[in-house]
């Protein structure tokens, strides 16, 4: 079970694999003295991959019960903890139920809340490289790799009904089958007209395989963790993208093989490759507005992203 310690200060918690290793850790404290939060500080909670389902609950049970334990971004654990514990919370928001997944952790007038944020924070980065109009403009396809909260919200985003663009087509690849049947159940709901192919890849050439029948200027995406909590990539380096494609790498740190990949690919394939810095920026600062109940005006953003640019 967890070691946790009563909070001597206002603390928000990064509920993760390998917390030590985030940009978070160095970035926080900056981030807090220009938003007026001298006093908060972050911690970190380290929890294996699909862990116990009691070892969820202790965690929301001490930010819940812990006075100066103000929230949590959570990230890796967003399915399982709000599988394992979802009955601890007062309020859950429209998204965390819709997708069985849980982001953020904070508190409000004494209930206990829970949000799913990355449909939010994944839109954002998205728009910042994706173009506008470029479905309609080209007619490609979406690709994820990994069934997990990121792949939801990514898919859900793009492929919304109301969009008057989105990919024409949705395919999603996983190494594990109930993942890869909840978000076929999902997506259903979502978005009950696209077209979807849902793919059981157990081994990187499976998804190398079907890298070859993904439609140029697609959108390809590593959703598996992949390359930060686990060592690999979801493809082998005989895999070939999409020509004139865009590639994303939602990690950030880490070893990051298949960023390499898609870079050692980049001219010949006429890539366009992101990592994941943006939407960890995005992520976290959706959170902390969450947790501290502040609102983080453009120009606000602005200043953050250039303090973590420097931290880069």
């Amino acid at each position: 079970m967890l070691s946790l310690s009563k909070a001597d200060r206002p603390t928000l918690y990064f509920i993760g694999v390998t917390t030590g290793q985030s940009s978070i850790m160095k970035l926080f404290p900056l981030w807090a003295e220009a938003l007026g939060l001298q006093d908060a500080v972050i911690r970190g909670i380290d929890i294996g991959i699909h862990a116990d389902p009691a070892v969820y609950r202790q965690a929301v049970e001490f930010i819940k019960n812990d006075e100066l334990s103000l929230g949590a971004l959570v990230t890796t654990h967003k399915i399982d903890l709000y599988h394992a514990a979802k009955d601890l919370f007062d309020y859950l928001d429209p998204y965390t139920e819709m997708f069985g997944e849980l982001s953020c952790i904070s508190k409000k007038d004494g209930r206990l809340e829970g949000y799913a944020k990355d449909p939010i924070s994944s839109g954002l980065a998205l728009e910042a490289f994706v173009p506008d109009n470029y479905w309609n403009n080209y007619s490609g396809e979406l690709f994820v790799m990994g069934a997990g909260g990121s792949a939801i919200a990514i898919s859900a985003y793009l492929l919304d009904p109301c969009k008057a663009s989105r990919p024409t087509k949705l395919i999603v690849s996983n190494r594990s089958k109930h993942r890869l049947d909840e978000i076929q159940r999902i997506m259903g709901d979502v978005a009950p007209n696209i077209d979807a192919e849902y793919h059981l890849t157990p081994k990187p050439t499976d998804n190398d395989a079907i890298l070859r029948q993904v439609k140029p200027y697609s959108l390809v995406v590593n959703a598996t963790g992949l390359g930060k909590d686990q060592p690999g990539s979801p493809i082998t380096d005989d895999g070939r993208f999409p020509q004139n494609g865009l590639v994303w790498e939602l990690n950030y740190r880490g070893a990051l093989d298949f960023l390499h990949q898609a870079k050692a690919r980049e001219e010949a394939d006429r890539l366009y490759v992101e990592d994941g810095w943006i939407y960890f920026i995005h992520g976290w600062t959706q959170v902390i507005a969450e947790v501290f109940h502040l609102g983080i005006p453009e120009h606000k953003f602005a200043e953050l992203e250039r303090i973590a640019g420097s931290l880069r």
